[in-house]
């Protein structure tokens, strides 16, 4: 098999990995975690270029490593590595998001999302092509920018299509402590009703 074809076998699993995750965690959440009483509001909707930096992380471009001894501070430096990567990522998609809500770009990339203005867990990944490109980015930039390991840089994957979901589902699952400075389901639930609120991912 030469070089291309083991990318584009990669490419396809990593694909399809992303809508596995999603549809199952979406169906989960949907089933046993929503809050079904929202689809009695009348604003519910009843309606059921990344690659080139995955490419240049495969050809080591990026600062990802495999061994945590590579890290200076071994382990502890790689669990300390979770928190600016978490803020970082945050960051970034607080600016873009608020960007996406400005009038001239709006109506024309980010409105498919706020169709939904009581959000179900399947509306997690309602939006045009360019607004989840234009998302995904924050998410990659990281890794060229701070060193990650391989294992932190695929569980904030995770974590994000797990918190993109939950976030939609009505229901508000954050310890009381945490619940000023996490944006839960709630606070989601006010941005798609109230649009100018809430831009944070977490």
């Amino acid at each position: 098999m030469t070089s291309s074809d083991k990318l584009l076998v990669s490419r396809s699993s990593n694909k399809s990995w992303c809508l596995y995750t999603y549809f199952i965690f979406a169906t989960l959440s949907y089933y046993f975690v929503c809050d079904h009483l929202l689809m009695k509001h009348p604003c519910f909707l009843k309606i059921n270029p990344t690659v080139s930096l995955f490419l240049l992380e495969l050809r080591d471009y990026s600062k990802l490593y495999d061994d945590p001894g590579e890290f200076p501070g071994g382990w502890f430096g790689l669990i300390v590595s979770i928190l600016p990567l978490l803020f970082f990522t945050d960051m970034l998609i607080y600016w873009i998001h608020r960007g996406l809500h400005h009038r001239l770009v709006y109506k024309h990339i980010y409105k498919p999302n706020h169709l939904w203005k009581i959000p179900t867990t399947f509306a997690s990944y309602a939006f045009h092509p360019l607004d989840g490109f234009l998302q995904s980015p924050p998410c990659h930039i990281d890794s060229f920018i701070l060193p990650l390991h391989k294992v932190v840089y695929f569980s904030l994957y995770i974590l994000i299509n797990i918190w993109t979901i939950s976030i939609h589902d009505g229901n508000f699952h954050v310890l009381q402590i945490l619940k000023p400075f996490i944006n839960g389901s709630a606070h989601h639930t006010d941005h798609h009703v109230l649009f100018d609120y809430n831009y944070g991912q977490h």
